[in-house]
């Protein structure tokens, strides 16, 4: 698994999950559930739709 999550979409994989698992909580709605996703993939910095569609997100290192 190369990594494919860069830090600002990383920050944004976070915010958005605990924002959703914050709703799903407030609302007793099993959606929030679906909060695994964004904040799973934040933490191992692999997306795999991003593979599948040949996206990337991390920084090119300079030479």
């Amino acid at each position: 698994m190369k990594t494919n999550i860069g830090s600002t979409d990383k920050i944004i994989r976070l915010v958005l999950g605990v924002l959703i698992g914050g709703l799903g909580y407030y609302y007793h709605a099993w959606w929030g559930l679906l909060a695994i996703i964004p904040i799973g993939t934040a933490l191992i910095n692999f997306c795999p739709l991003y593979t599948i569609i040949g996206m990337n997100t991390c920084e090119v290192p300079k030479k």
